[in-house]
């Protein structure tokens, strides 16, 4: 069990299948989080409603639009209610991070939320049967420090790992399983196309990898459990920039 101090509060995360956090809460405290990861609370915690920013863009691409936060004395835990890791990420004054949209569980009162477009995607098919994929979603969320130490929770499916990529280094990696990333590391897509050797009619048949490149410096973490690229073997019409590579 980790146990974790911000202000005069305490966050003990426990358990490894599912894990929890339990927040004993000071009232000179409060956090924010998204409504469906409330596990149980003591009655003497207060819940209020905050808005987010940009709330008919984030209304557009699915997004929640109200945190919730927590404010008072007493016990409130939280619980994504699937298998994974909880990552307690101490943000420091300055400090921001970027974290991949639906990852994200709670914050101390003092983070900063703030949301970026992530500029991430390519269009399959043609005519009337185009359809455009966000391997990485349209948004990515930004959380910030801007004067005090802040705690940010997060929650990855199958195990986390985290590189440390120095100026110009890069890292493939399937967009589905970044969890979050420094600000000072960049990102595009990458498609590679080795060829299977199978030919149809004369022409040889590739079949398609669709990668994040990130480069640095900064961190990275990825899970290990991701989700299905959408349209990676299909006709590809346009994308945003990307590299390119056939083997």
């Amino acid at each position: 069990m980790a146990k974790l101090q911000f202000g005069d509060s305490f966050c003990q995360i426990e358990g490894l299948y599912v894990p929890v956090a339990d927040v004993n809460l000071a009232p000179s405290d409060s956090i924010y989080f998204t409504h469906h990861v409330l596990l149980w609370k003591d009655p003497q915690i207060n819940i209020t409603t905050v808005s987010l920013a940009g709330g008919w863009k984030r209304m557009f691409a699915g997004l929640p639009l109200i945190m919730t936060q927590a404010q008072g004395q007493g016990h409130i835990a939280f619980s994504r209610d699937a298998p994974g890791e909880m990552i307690a990420l101490p943000i420091q004054p300055g400090q921001s991070v970027d974290v991949r949209e639906h990852l994200f569980m709670l914050a101390t009162g003092n983070v900063a939320y703030d949301w970026f477009m992530t500029n991430v995607w390519y269009t399959t098919g043609s005519g009337d049967d185009q359809e455009t994929h966000r391997p990485v979603g349209t948004f990515m969320d930004r959380f910030s420090a801007p004067q005090s130490p802040g705690l940010l929770l997060l929650h990855a499916s199958g195990n986390v790992f985290v590189r440390e990529l120095q100026p110009g280094q890069s890292l493939l990696v399937k967009p589905t399983a970044v969890i979050f990333k420094d600000p000072t590391v960049e990102m595009q897509l990458h498609f590679e196309h080795p060829r299977t050797g199978f030919s149809l009619w004369g022409s040889s048949w590739t079949n398609r990898y669709v990668w994040l490149r990130l480069w640095g410096p900064g961190r990275v973490a990825v899970q290990s459990s991701f989700e299905r690229v959408e349209g990676e073997s299909l006709y590809l019409s346009s994308s945003s920039p990307a590299t390119q590579q056939q083997w």
